[in-house]
């Protein structure tokens, strides 16, 4: 049963071939078996799981049943989660239980999915690897001493590995589409707004955004569908009404224009990344599409602006850890001083203090206009490069990630190597995009992942052509070796 895609779990239920109990039970009895092998689990939560998977097939019974009923999920350890340890993969949040539950998991459990724990994660969200989490670094279930890319590793391995078919996870500049390429899963960014922020731990305010990684983009749609509504809780997203993005799954993509970035293709791409996304293209001609080369010319301009504004915006949303109102405290304080200082310093990791030392810098007295405020006006012009590139095109294609999943601890030492992982991903949040990641093929025998980006709101169309796609090849139904 762990093989089972969400949409074949949605009609297994329904046609009684098994029971949500049943499913729930022998996922559980799975995670406790393998995962020590991938630690992309911090919390599994296997008896509230069980009650839930209980009152879903009651409810399956009754012939009243939501979307999602009886499907077993599992959330990044970012969205707060009543009851349950919300840790942010942080010491600084270890013993911290929300007495709320995000906007997306309670949407998700509106709709009768079955929450089975919560997944690994870079510390505050803040890596490409998965390395920054206290609770210890995720491995890749295609090699195990191989990262599975961040910081939403443990979402993606947790899918790779078979251990649940969908999870929640977040994007802020590139960390849902990174590891889904590095896992061989399918993972969708919508756009900014689209889906509420509301109750998701914030690292970076204008660049976060929560997504689905699945298997498939037919179950992509279907979570997407249910975790995107408006929300009036959070000002930033967007008043539109919620819908079915399973509806054009299957609409023909003849004449779909393809624009594809001669800045995405070049140096510093692996070759044999650039092999797979090119043989990937062929396909989609195959399908009926067309290619249009285009230039995206500020692209180069997005990890030093990237990095200028997340960690500002961190370093304003991580104050609020201050030791007194909730989160890890220090032991026998001095003073006001020494309780601040100390609980920071032993409660944040070490990715966390960097990122925190550079937004205060950027942000602070004299500096503010020469850094935060040009990598402003250059993330406008980044902005623009996209409404110009989509005047031609319909939607825009590339490589997710520069590299395959490389080994751990290769470039901790790094920071900047480390940062460079997300060049091709970083553009499209600080653009607000929606953008996507699915399997196309392997390099050096780890999975390469096509990048595919829509227009403002083109959820729908983006997943059309990446469903289109993968039911002419079978890249996503590859399977880790140990998931098998």
């Amino acid at each position: 049963m762990h093989q089972l895609t969400i949409a074949e779990i949605i009609r297994g239920l329904r046609d009684r071939q098994f029971s949500s109990v049943e499913i729930t039970s022998h996922l559980l009895e799975r995670i406790q078996q393998v995962d020590g092998h991938y630690n992309s689990f911090i919390t599994v939560t296997g008896d509230q799981a069980l009650e839930q998977a209980a009152a879903a097939d009651a409810r399956l019974a009754e012939g009243n049943a939501p979307a999602l009923c009886g499907v077993p999920i599992a959330h990044k350890d970012i969205f707060c989660t009543h009851g349950v340890r919300t840790s942010c993969g942080s010491k600084m949040l270890d013993n911290f239980v929300p007495p709320y539950d995000a906007t997306v998991v309670d949407n998700l459990l509106q709709a009768g999915a079955v929450s089975l724990g919560k997944t690994n994660m870079d510390e505050f969200a803040m890596g490409s690897s998965n390395e920054s989490s206290f609770y210890g670094a995720v491995k890749n279930p295609w090699d195990i001493e191989r990262i599975p890319g961040g910081s939403s590793g443990g979402s993606a391995a947790a899918v790779a590995a078979q251990l649940v078919p969908g999870t929640t996870a977040t994007d802020t500049g590139g960390s849902i589409r990174q590891p889904a390429a590095m896992t061989g899963t399918t993972g969708l960014k919508p756009t900014y707004g689209r889906v509420s922020r509301w109750g998701m731990i914030a690292f970076a305010s204008s660049l976060d955004q929560g997504g689905p990684i699945t298997r498939t983009a037919e179950d992509a749609a279907l979570m997407l569908s249910v975790m995107a509504s408006p929300d009036n809780k959070d000002s930033t997203c967007l008043d539109r009404p919620s819908q079915d993005y399973t509806a054009n799954l299957n609409d023909s993509i003849q004449g779909l224009k393809i624009g594809v970035p001669s800045e995405y293709l070049g140096e510093g791409l692996d070759t044999q990344v650039r092999e797979r996304v090119q043989e990937a293209l062929k396909e989609y001609e195959k399908l009926g599409a067309e290619l249009v080369e285009i230039n995206l010319p500020h692209s180069k301009l997005a990890v030093p602006s990237y990095y200028v504004i997340a960690p500002a915006e961190a370093s304003a949303n991580l104050s609020r850890f201050d030791g007194v109102r909730y989160g890890y405290r220090c032991e026998n304080p001095a003073d006001l001083r020494d309780l601040y200082m100390r609980s920071r310093g032993e409660g944040f990791g070490e990715e966390v203090k960097r990122r925190i030392l550079v937004g205060s810098y950027a942000l602070s007295a004299g500096y503010y206009d020469a850094y935060y405020n040009k990598a402003q006006q250059v993330r406008r012009l980044i902005k623009q490069d996209f409404v110009d590139a989509f005047d031609k095109v319909d939607v825009i294609m590339g490589p997710t990630a520069p590299n395959p999943a490389f080994k751990l601890g290769e470039k901790n030492a790094d920071p900047v190597a480390m940062y460079l992982e997300d060049i091709y991903t970083i553009a499209t949040n600080l653009a607000g995009l929606p953008g996507m990641s699915i399997p196309c093929g392997f390099a050096r025998g780890m999975p390469v992942g096509l990048q595919i980006i829509g227009n403002y709101l083109d959820e729908a169309r983006m997943l059309n052509v990446a469903h289109q796609f993968q039911q002419a090849t079978d890249w996503h139904q590859q399977t880790a070796p140990a998931a098998e």
